[in-house]
């Protein structure tokens, strides 16, 4: 009898740690869908140094507007793209939302690219790839456009030297600053051809 009872006890205590663990995975499970960054989420809380030293915050800039953080590199498809970011960024700048733009490489390949393209916008280095974790993403470039406030307004991952991909973003932008929508495939398709037909002449 004494055997039998021990043996229910032990039965018993398997299946409330089989349980116990079923809800620990249950629990890493959804805490590890709710990291998931999407449109709706809450912004990571993310910091990053510029070139100088000067700490940047997200929340900081997302206190005063729209921000759209851009993770990239300066490989040829992303150096073809930049230039639509870019217009976006000069469409909208004074209208109230900040660019931020995060790239992989070494400090000095980029300050030399950040020269060469004339880059405006914020930037920073960011060699180890902290951002990308940080936005829960591996694509390269990535562009997250983030409300006042932090909420996440929109998600482009992937490259796109066309400029639609940028043109689709800057709808977003336009609509939270409530402002008319810059086409800015087609402002830097037409800066483009003006500036090689000066360089023809």
């Amino acid at each position: 009898m004494k055997a039998f009872l021990f043996s229910v006890v032990i039965v018993m205590l398997s299946v409330v740690m089989l349980r116990a663990e079923e809800k620990a995975s249950d629990k890493n499970a959804a805490a590890k869908a709710e990291k998931v960054l999407k449109i709706g989420s809450q912004a990571p809380d993310f910091e990053i140094k510029d070139s100088n030293g000067k700490l940047i915050k997200l929340s900081e800039l997302t206190k005063k507007g729209p921000v759209l953080v851009r993770l990239t590199c300066g490989c040829s498809g992303c150096d073809r793209e930049l230039a639509y970011f870019q217009t976006l960024h000069k469409a909208y700048e004074g209208k109230g939302l900040t660019s931020l733009a995060i790239f992989r490489e070494p400090d000095n390949k980029v300050e030399a690219y950040v020269k060469e393209k004339k880059l405006k916008m914020l930037y920073a280095v960011d060699t180890k790839g902290e951002s990308w974790k940080a936005f829960d993403t591996k694509a390269m470039p990535s562009n997250f456009l983030i409300e006042k406030g932090g909420k996440v307004r929109s998600i482009a991952v992937g490259c796109d030297p066309s400029g639609l991909l940028a043109n689709n973003v800057s709808k977003f932008v336009a609509q939270l600053l409530e402002t008319e929508k810059v086409d800015v495939q087609k402002a830097t398709n037409e800066a483009k051809k003006s500036s090689e037909k000066k360089v023809a002449k």
